[in-house]
């Protein structure tokens, strides 16, 4: 039993106390009164910050009763303080995905701690951003009933899938229970309250909602209550949509100002929701993110969807890779965003083999709008304006562009607050360079310096990819090749005009997908053998829920309120496949998070609806796996993917052997078990992995590499498959057997695949294996990057 003298640490403080937890009241009392100070406290203590504490459970000593006494007696020896001072700075204690605490240690403290038996690994807090109707449609499982059991799958096994973000607008439609059966039994989740929150809120589709703050309020001070909900409700709004795009369930007639007007629905709109509130107005803190994960492992959820990223550092010292690899070890699915730094390359964020990174790609809508020059000439881009202040079509208004030069952007051009002249801008419509500020707020720059309308022009590092915005004037995104005219007609003309229109929505786009330009790339900076993105799914122009708290600008000088709105980002293709996989789930509830990622990857699709491989919109030329994985997903396919790359988590922890990490950083993936490297693995490439990496040293001579992999058989138990190669330039591709025959479902059998160069190439090249037995194709993208000598 729990002692109560640590009540902090815990998410429900609704416990009843008894027995022996009844005789620690006094503490509680002296804790709880502790915590509402905690914030401002942290504030004034510039010498002490947050740390992640890793502990082997195992190593604590026989003379401590309770690992909480434990951690309490580590701070107080490492600190030098008392045990009520040690007792008061441990803010959070991890007990299911990740063992350990956070406290608040100055740098000294920390250092002294690293060095006490049992502690494994200390991790500074890490700040972490979010990656910011027509989707269920675009992936082929809009209808109920369709021929396809996608949706009634859920009903049948209560799939749970925990979102962690910015909190839930419990009131939005998408979240209604309507029809839904009583909340499982297995789940142990709270709803907890506060201002604008009550156990009301909750129902039979929300089934929990929480809030971690105590790592950012650590960071930053308290929460001001009178601005912020220090609740589960979601003034931001990010956190409703991405909730909403994972399981919202149908609802008709929803739009943005009249655009993308039509049914919304969630990817699993008969699965349940938990909301894990981790981000605040100032941002998101791995203590807090790594507290929702453990709890959400204890509360029951099967899926994560977590639309956020800190950067990339190494496995072990990465706190949301070694809270995944602990869900993974649970059997919960991680679904994380990529990131949104694209185009460039290496930009990948949340890259470890056991969480599905996934990338963004637009639809087949979108929201048309057109620049008409004064010579006549009609220029394409989009827009989701929707106001009074409109342009007239029978007239012309001046064009200016406040930039230097055509392809340098500064301050002016990039329409930063404080930038434009209103004696030059005043009546006219500005170019303004997109990049630096949000977009929305160019337009709010340019309104309030008195222009009557916006060009936003893409530059280089954005190429052709359109993202429409919701913005406050009239105002119309081009890409940059539109762009660039523009400026030069401005250039030639001594008087340039321009009008604005506006088309509303329109479906059928081609070429559609196309992998976004904002969507972070590979390769893999950590380990070049794992493939990464896993996929992409669609992120661009996603309709759905918003809070009623928040403008769909997302500016404060916006007045305006929506049921729905439109965004765009990784933070919105993350939660795509977070649906997907519940459904997967509920359709095969034995299946591994592996075995569901493999399903997604193997079935991936890399040509679009022109049947021409994908394309990248920052350069309008084909992709590659570095920018799409193994390609768009393909929901329908993925239930039924014939064969499927199984992983458990001894090869996970046998991959991290590979990756030249000492006993003690491999201590931090081994929790309670007594794992030790059995090397079963030649290299990390050895990992069976759905996508297949090679990387080869780059010699005068030929170089042979051989990969090894097995497949489970999970569809027909009679069933033959013959292997196709579509071979990397540079390389000869060899698969043995060439023909795997199965008699059972749940059959491995194994195969390798042998690579020898004919002549290194400056830069990787890709090809494809596919596994086909007449109604599977079973697909995975190959990789070959030539390493120069070390």
């Amino acid at each position: 039993m729990l002692c109560l003298r640590f009540p902090h640490l815990f998410s429900s403080p609704s416990l009843p106390m008894t027995g022996s937890s009844a005789r620690c009241l006094p503490l509680l009392l002296a804790a709880l009164h502790f915590i509402s100070s905690l914030g401002n406290a942290a504030a004034h203590n510039h010498s002490t910050k947050t740390y992640i504490v890793q502990v082997a459970k195992a190593e604590m000593p026989t003379s401590f009763s309770h690992h909480l006494n434990w951690y309490a007696s580590l701070v107080q020896s490492s600190a030098n303080s008392g045990e009520n001072e040690a007792t008061k700075r441990i803010i959070y204690s991890y007990e299911h995905a990740f063992h350990g605490f956070a406290v608040l240690l100055s740098e000294a403290e920390a250092e002294h701690l690293e060095a006490y038996p049992g502690v494994v690994n200390i991790l500074p807090e890490t700040a972490y951003n979010l990656h910011t109707t027509r989707s269920p449609e675009f992936l082929g499982i809009e209808s109920e009933t369709t021929n396809s059991d996608l949706p009634t799958a859920v009903a049948e096994h209560d799939v749970i899938v925990g979102v962690l973000d910015t909190g839930i607008w419990p009131e939005s439609p998408s979240f209604g229970d309507r029809g839904m059966s009583p909340v499982p039994t297995r789940w142990k989740g709270a709803c907890e309250t506060g201002r604008g929150f009550t156990r009301s809120n909750c129902n039979r589709k929300i089934v929990g909602a929480r809030i971690f703050y105590r790592g950012y309020e650590a960071a930053t001070g308290a929460i001001d209550e009178k601005a912020e909900f220090k609740s589960p409700r979601d003034q931001d709004g990010h956190g409703t949509h991405t909730a909403a795009t994972v399981v919202g369930v149908p609802v008709a007639g929803a739009n943005l100002l009249g655009y993308a007007r039509g049914t919304a629905r969630g990817m699993a709109p008969r699965a349940r929701i938990a909301a894990y509130k981790v981000c605040w107005s100032g941002g998101c803190f791995s203590s807090d993110i790594l507290a929702a994960v453990d709890q959400a492992v204890a509360d029951g959820v099967d899926v994560l969807s977590i639309s956020l990223g800190g950067g990339i550092s190494s496995y072990y010292r990465d706190s949301l890779s070694v809270a995944a690899f602990g869900a993974m070890e649970l059997g919960v699915f991680v679904a994380c965003s990529a990131g949104n730094g694209g185009p460039d390359p290496i930009s990948l964020t949340n890259v470890s083999p056991w969480i599905a990174t996934v990338g963004a790609s637009t639809m087949d809508r979108d929201f048309p709008a057109t620049v008409r020059l004064g010579n006549g000439v009609n220029l394409t881009g989009v827009s989701l304006y929707k106001g009074l202040q409109n342009l007239s079509q029978q007239r012309q208004y001046p064009l200016v562009y406040m930039g230097a030069n055509l392809t340098n952007p500064d301050p002016r051009s990039l329409c930063l607050e404080g930038t434009l002249d209103p004696h030059l801008v005043a009546g006219k419509i500005v170019i303004c360079d997109r990049g630096i500020s949000p977009r929305v707020e160019k337009g709010q720059v340019v309104k309030q310096a008195g222009g009557v309308g916006m060009i936003l022009a893409n530059t280089a590092a954005n190429g052709e990819e359109l993202v429409a915005d919701s913005h406050l004037l009239p105002a119309v995104a081009v890409g940059e090749t539109a762009g660039t005219a523009i400026k030069r007609y401005i250039n030639i003309i001594p008087h340039a005009t321009a009008t604005l229109t506006f088309e509303g929505t329109k479906v059928g786009i081609r070429p559609s997908p196309v992998v976004a330009a904002f969507s972070s790339r590979g390769p893999n900076f950590l380990t070049l053998e794992i493939l990464k993105p896993d996929m992409v799914a669609p992120g661009v122009n996603i309709l759905a829920a918003w809070s009623g708290d928040a403008s769909p600008s997302g500016l404060a000088v916006d007045p305006r309120r929506v049921g729905f709105n439109i965004l765009s980002g990784t933070s919105m293709s993350c939660p795509h496949v977070g649906g997907i996989a519940a459904l997967l789930k509920a359709r095969h509830p034995n299946w591994s998070p592996a075995a569901i990622k493999s399903a997604l990857m193997t079935t991936a699709y890399v040509h679009d609806n022109t049947l021409q491989p994908l394309r990248d919109a920052a350069t309008t030329t084909q992709s590659t796996p570095y920018d799409h994985g193994a390609g768009h997903i393909h929901p329908l396919k993925a239930l039924d993917p014939g064969l499927v790359y199984d992983i458990t988590p001894n090869d996970y922890f046998e991959f991290l052997c590979t990756q030249k990490l000492t006993p003690i950083q491999l201590k931090v993936f081994t929790k309670t078990s007594n794992r030790s490297c059995k090397h079963s693995l030649a290299s990390a490439g050895d990992l069976n992995y759905p996508a297949i990496s090679a990387v080869i040293p780059d010699t005068n001579t030929s170089t042979f590499l051989q990969l090894h992999r097995t497949v489970t058989n999970v569809g027909h138990p009679n069933s033959t498959y013959h292997v196709k190669i579509s071979p990397p330039r540079g390389a000869e591709v060899v698969v043995e057997p060439t023909v795997l025959r199965f008699s059972r479902q749940n059959q491995k059998l194994s195969y390798t695949v042998s690579f020898r160069t004919k002549a290194a190439q400056s830069s990787p090249e890709f090809g494809a294996l596919t596994w086909h037995d007449g109604t599977h194709s079973v697909r995975s993208p190959v990789a070959i990057t030539w390493l120069p000598p070390s």
